[in-house]
């Protein structure tokens, strides 16, 4: 298992995605995803989160949260405990990313974009500004095929 951070940067009512599509032999190619990537060693999540977020977007993160972990499993591949923020403040100036194109899309229209299924099952926790979550997703290859919300199942 390895550990991450994702951070959805908000801006009224748009958020700062993130278009996977300039790295080689990327898991998330074509993909809208969150800012952010693995832990560097003895790194803590909000280390983590603050680094990413400078490296992939130029901006420095001002006021954060953590809103939940999300446990990734995949049958015959490496699990992943993911960190979740969320952040609405920061300052700087977004430059250009090297794993893909980030652009503001409105969070009406996130829904519409390729992600993967789970995201779109933590995306509307955030939009319900649920309280700290422990949510597991379960994937075989692209699929998802279970995901369990505070140790209750939900699909």
């Amino acid at each position: 298992m390895h550990n991450s951070a994702l951070c959805y940067l908000l801006r009224g009512n748009d958020v700062l995605m993130l278009h996977r599509v300039k790295k080689k032999n990327d898991i998330n190619k074509d993909k809208w995803i969150g800012i952010g990537g693995k832990f560097e060693p003895e790194e803590a999540p909000e280390e983590c989160l603050l680094r990413e977020a400078k490296e992939e977007t130029g901006l420095t993160l001002t006021s954060w949260r953590c809103r939940g972990v999300v446990t990734f499993l995949s049958e015959g591949g490496e699990g992943e405990y993911m960190y979740l923020f969320t952040a609405d403040g920061f300052e700087g100036e977004l430059k250009e990313c090297d794993e893909g194109d980030l652009e503001w899309v409105s969070r009406e229209f996130l829904s519409s974009l390729p992600m993967w299924e789970g995201d779109k099952i933590f995306l509307d926790l955030l939009w319900q500004d649920a309280p700290f979550f422990l949510l597991t997703l379960r994937y075989r290859q692209d699929t998802l095929i279970e995901a369990v919300l505070n140790g209750k199942k939900i699909r």
